[in-house]
């Protein structure tokens, strides 16, 4: 409910802000429609899987794969070669967020599958979209529309299905589901912008150091157990970060 929460303030966000953009190019259409399927597929898997295991363990396996994948397609399918320091910082990238993964799974295999499969969705839509907003003219307006059509099935669903615990959750929780659907309407848009000016693999690993603060929130707010490996991979993700800088 709290995942719906956020993709429906989203999608408001959306609604309120999209008569005042100009419409995305005919040809960016179908690259919309897909992800908007693919980010339902995304927020649903999401939920499931932090429903089964630590935050801490499975966002970085989810977030530390899918740039890899990215990667690999972008310079195998897209015509977009990465320079070799580029590939050093993005190999840096995922080892980082993979090596704050490592830790006790016994318990959670369902969890870390779950999360994984998660990667090849966010490394799809990824793809999806750093071909779209390209072809939109108007990155803007290209991921409003994402997020509107992406929170009006999750939305309808929830009130459909789980009324009350929806409408219960949109009482208790709306001011912090506000502040996640702008963030996470910023955070998009901006990494989308920036497909438009550089490789889409070089975006995809350094939006992936989000893992940074991610990991900091799991121990210092969920209280999650947070090791030395997971120090490690921080530092071998600033690591990552400066050689794609520099690359």
């Amino acid at each position: 409910m709290t995942t719906i929460l956020v993709t429906g303030s989203a999608a408001a966000i959306a609604m309120m802000a999209l008569p005042f953009l100009p419409a995305p190019a005919a040809a960016s259409w179908p690259f919309i429609a897909a992800s908007a399927v693919l980010q339902v597929i995304y927020y649903s898997l999401v939920a499931r899987t932090y429903a089964l295991a630590d935050m801490s363990a499975t966002y970085p396996l989810m977030r530390g794969t899918a740039p890899l994948l990215v990667a690999l397609a972008t310079a195998s399918f897209l015509a977009e070669p990465l320079a070799p320091m580029a590939w050093l910082g993005v190999a840096a990238i995922c080892t980082g967020i993979l090596s704050t993964a490592i830790r006790e799974h016994s318990g959670h295999g369902k969890g870390v599958a779950l999360a994984l499969l998660n990667a090849l969705v966010i490394a799809s839509y990824t793809l999806v979209d750093g071909f779209g907003v390209r072809r939109s003219g108007a990155p803007a307006a290209y991921t409003l529309w994402i997020f509107l059509l992406t929170g009006i099935p999750l939305v309808g669903w929830a009130l459909w299905r789980r009324r009350k615990a929806f409408l219960r959750r949109i009482a208790d929780g709306w001011l912090p589901g506000l502040g996640g659907g702008l963030a996470t309407v910023a955070s998009y848009g901006l990494a989308l912008w920036a497909m438009t000016l550089a490789p889409v693999a070089v975006i995809a690993a350094l939006r992936e150091t989000s893992i940074l603060f991610a990991t900091a929130i799991a121990g210092f707010v969920l209280k999650e157990r947070v090791g030395r490996a997971r120090v490690v991979g921080a530092v071998m993700i600033a690591l990552g970060a400066a050689l794609l800088r520099l690359a």
